[in-house]
């Protein structure tokens, strides 16, 4: 008997390519998500377009309009969630800091995934820093998404190599590979797993 797939919406504000392996992985009929939207801070932004032509429903909430009011803004969002019927949300290159209101309303059902094997290299310039930082192995991480930033409980990591000559876009390219891999594989388990253990139970590695 086939298990009903979670409704999982798409948060994004650029080209998508986490969106794309998401959206790739959900295709799959054993696999346990069925995307239900993509939605945008910006209209502009390349990954909606490709949902769309992945035949999938897309909104765009421009976080202009709201102006300084964030809450407002996120609002939005969560109505265009709720409408859709999300059960779990994925950032996927959302460029915008989260409020105490949407980190709460969704909390431990919205996942994000940052370039770096967090705790280090929090934020932005991931690449650069480790890089600057002379460390042999840099990587991403997938994790729950708190009020305090790229800090909640980790669901997942993958590392890479940091090679003699790399350069910050050479390893943000590996990397951004394994983020492909790992966050189909995160969602995956996330989703399979006791909700209430999935946070606390190994970190899948992705050689």
């Amino acid at each position: 008997m086939s298990t009903a797939k979670t409704p999982v919406a798409i948060l994004l504000s650029g080209r998508g390519s986490n969106a794309t392996a998401l959206i790739d992985a959900a295709r799959d009929p054993a696999f346990p998500a069925r995307i239900c939207l993509v939605l945008s801070n910006k209209p502009d932004a390349p990954g909606l377009e490709m949902a769309r032509q992945a035949g999938l429903p897309t909104r765009a909430i421009d976080h202009r309009p709201f102006g300084k009011d964030r809450a407002a803004h996120e609002h939005a969002i969560h109505a265009a969630l709720e409408e859709a019927g999300a059960k779990t949300v994925c950032l996927a290159g959302y460029m915008r800091l989260l409020t105490p209101y949407l980190t709460n309303t969704w909390a431990g059902r919205m996942l994000n995934i940052h370039p770096s094997i967090l705790p280090s290299f929090p934020g932005l310039h991931t690449h650069e820093r480790a890089l600057e930082a002379g460390v042999r192995l840099h990587g991403c991480t997938v994790h729950l998404v708190t009020e305090d930033m790229d800090e909640g409980p980790i669901l997942g990591q993958a590392a890479v190599p940091v090679l003699p000559d790399d350069t910050a876009d050479m390893l943000a390219a590996r990397v951004l590979r394994q983020e492909h891999a790992l966050y189909p594989l995160a969602l995956r388990h996330f989703l399979t797993q006791n909700p209430a253990t999935a946070a606390n139970s190994a970190a899948l590695v992705v050689a």
